[in-house]
């Protein structure tokens, strides 16, 4: 990874997966991320397992919070929140992902954000936006899922609707986040401004459906579930072999020369009725039923090694082991190792970004619940023993602290 935010500290008022996933990849390309938490109990995910390690940690928790600092702090004192305004002070970006309105109810409205610093980077992240009739529901990915029509083209097309099999919703909230904290940061370069950056999971789930959205707009169509199909594209999906299946995509009409040649189908390659996407595409329950009739005759190594060397793109369906102990994934340098507490190495998917020409940040484990607490103090807001030990008879760090 870069090390291009080095230099930039993020405070993240966040918890669950779109703003700490948000957080962690400023993490990854050296921005200082301090994570505020609840005492005791810490980000939700802390508590989502299993899987757990064999230190309890929740492996979902670990693996979006690497490259942060942790400090528990109770926003609901007086104490609490004024520790939160000094780091205000010291930051360039906060992300945030309270419903709207939670930021004022603390005292850190835009207003105020602005009369702490300036120059103060602020992202907000929502479910359904600031405004309308939807904007103070809680929202989580699979609620947004339904909501904003992903459901319904998700799943078998004789089946029900089908969530993602991941909060894909979430994860792209939290990349749409992170490049919109990058463009505020260089138009404060520019100006020597900060300024606010609002997201919202529904709007980056309707974004990230350009082609439905459009066929919509544009001419009415309203999509509809095709299991692994493809509303633009056929032959497109998983075909049965003689031992198994594989997946299958044409894009193209040249693709589907390649593929009838490859399977000894050459006649079909020019054929009226299967030469055009256009036609394969209104025929597409004969043509897939077609296609199964050819490649039964093959195995699925053997088909995939055929159809690779004509170009057709293909590939087995392998489970999340699979893929992670693959070649590619090894020589793409995808797993990284961070050393935990003990020496012992904690395996992780690293970032897919790749610098070659930059210098690289350093990676560090995800933090333990409060574990920053005297570095972030001390280090960062300069805090001698008396102040904080005034912070904690204010209990800023729960009742156990105070």
């Amino acid at each position: 990874m870069s090390a291009g935010l080095r230099g930039i500290r993020v405070l993240e008022l966040a918890r669950v997966l779109a703003g700490p996933y948000c957080g962690m990849l400023l993490g990854d390309m050296g921005a200082e991320v301090i994570k505020v938490e609840r005492p005791g109990a810490g980000d939700d995910l802390r508590g989502w397992g299993p899987p757990f390690t064999d230190d309890g940690e929740s492996t979902y928790f670990l693996s979006v919070n690497r490259n942060k600092r942790s400090v528990a702090v109770d926003l609901k004192t007086d104490a609490g929140r004024a520790i939160v305004a000094d780091l205000i002070r010291r930051s360039d970006v906060v992300i945030e992902n309270f419903r709207p309105g939670g930021m004022e109810k603390l005292g850190f409205g835009a207003d105020e954000l602005k009369r702490l610093n300036p120059r103060l980077v602020h992202c907000s992240i929502t479910a359904y936006g600031t405004s309308g009739p939807m904007r103070d529901l809680p929202g989580y990915d699979v609620i947004v899922q339904a909501l904003g029509g992903l459901m319904s083209v998700t799943g078998p097309a004789d089946g029900p609707p089908t969530r993602v099999g991941v909060a894909m919703v979430d994860i792209a909230t939290g990349l749409y986040a992170a490049l919109g904290i990058v463009s505020a940061l260089r138009e404060r370069d520019r100006t020597g401004r900060g300024q606010r950056v609002e997201t919202s999971l529904l709007a980056v789930e309707l974004a990230c459906m350009p082609n439905l959205t459009a066929g919509y707009l544009m001419k009415g169509v309203r999509p509809r579930r095709l299991g692994n199909g493809h509303p633009n594209a056929a032959p497109y999906g998983v075909y049965r072999t003689s031992d198994g299946e594989l997946v299958l995509a044409v894009g193209n009409d040249v693709q589907w020369r390649r593929l009838c040649e490859a399977v000894g189908r050459p006649e079909y390659a020019e054929h009226p009725t299967w030469a055009r996407n256009g036609d394969r595409q209104a025929r597409r329950a004969e043509l897939d039923e077609m296609l199964e009739q050819w490649f039964a005759s093959w195995t699925t190594a053997d088909l995939t090694r055929r159809l690779t060397e004509f170009e057709v793109p293909n590939g087995p369906i392998q489970d999340v082991g699979e893929a992670l102990d693959s070649p590619q994934t090894e020589a793409m340098g995808s797993v990284v190792e961070i050393e935990d507490d003990h020496g012992e190495p904690l395996r992780l998917v690293g970032s897919p970004l790749a610098f070659p020409d930059s210098e690289g940040a350093p990676l560090t484990r995800p933090p333990r619940l409060d574990e920053d607490r005297e570095r972030v103090l001390r280090e960062v807001l300069g805090y001698d023993d008396d102040t904080v030990a005034a912070a904690e008879r204010g209990g800023a760090f729960g009742a156990a602290a105070a």
